[in-house]
C-alpha cells in the first residue's frame, strides 16, 4: 500500500511541475485615432516542455477598411497598457487563403516576452487544417565570444590571413622521397 501512495505522490508532483499557462493575445488596428485593443486569441502552453501548445479560443478580428497594420501583443485592460513586447503586422495576414500563426517568445520562467503574428499561406488541396496556430519559442543563451585569444598580425601590421590547409602531397613529400630511395637502393640480389 505504501508503494502506491509513493507513486501517486510522485505523479502528482510531476503534474504540478508541468504547469499549464495561458496568455491572452490582443490586437489593435493602427489608425490615426487610437482604438481599444480586442482579444484575438487565448493560447495555452506548457512552460516546461513547450510542446503542448494549443489555441483555446480564437476570434477573427473585425478590422476597419482603412487599417493596413495591426499591433499584436499581451495587453492588460485594467491598467490600459501593453505588458509584453508588441509587433506590427499587416492586415493581409488575415486574408482568405492565409492561416494566422502566433509566435510567443517566453523567458526562462515561462512568462511571455513578446508576441508576433504572421500569415502562413495554405493550399486547399494539400491540407484541411486552416485554423490559426500558435508556436512558443523559449529564450536561450547565445554563443559566447572567445576572449583573450591573441590576434596574429603580419609584419606590415595588418591581420594575418589564415594559411590554406596543405594537401597530402605537400605534407608527406619527404616520406614519399624516402620510400622511393629505399626501393631503388634496396634492389634484388641475383
Amino acid at each position: 500500500m505504501r508503494i502506491t501512495t509513493f507513486l501517486s505522490t510522485i505523479c502528482a508532483a510531476a503534474l504540478v511541475a508541468a504547469e499549464q499557462r495561458t496568455a491572452q493575445v490582443y490586437i489593435q488596428p493602427i489608425l490615426s485615432s487610437p482604438s481599444t485593443p480586442q482579444i484575438l486569441a487565448e493560447v495555452a502552453y506548457d512552460a516546461a516542455s513547450l510542446i503542448s501548445t494549443e489555441i483555446v479560443s480564437y476570434e477573427a478580428p473585425e478590422l476597419p477598411e482603412s487599417a493596413s497594420l495591426v499591433r499584436v501583443g499581451i495587453y492588460d485592460p485594467k491598467s490600459s497598457r501593453w505588458i509584453a513586447g508588441t509587433t506590427a503586422a499587416s492586415t493581409e495576414n488575415f486574408d482568405r487563403g492565409y492561416a494566422p500563426t502566433m509566435l510567443l517568445s517566453v523567458d526562462e520562467s515561462g512568462d511571455v516576452r513578446s508576441v508576433a503574428l504572421k500569415g502562413v499561406r495554405v493550399d486547399a488541396g494539400q491540407t484541411r487544417d486552416f485554423g490559426p496556430k500558435a508556436v512558443v519559442i523559449a529564450e536561450k543563451k547565445g554563443a559566447q565570444p572567445e576572449l583573450n585569444k591573441p590576434v596574429v598580425l603580419s609584419p606590415n601590421g595588418k591581420k594575418a590571413a589564415e594559411e590554406e590547409p596543405k594537401s597530402l602531397l605537400q605534407k608527406y613529400w619527404w616520406l614519399i622521397a624516402i620510400v622511393v630511395v629505399m626501393s631503388m637502393a634496396g634492389g634484388n640480389e641475383k
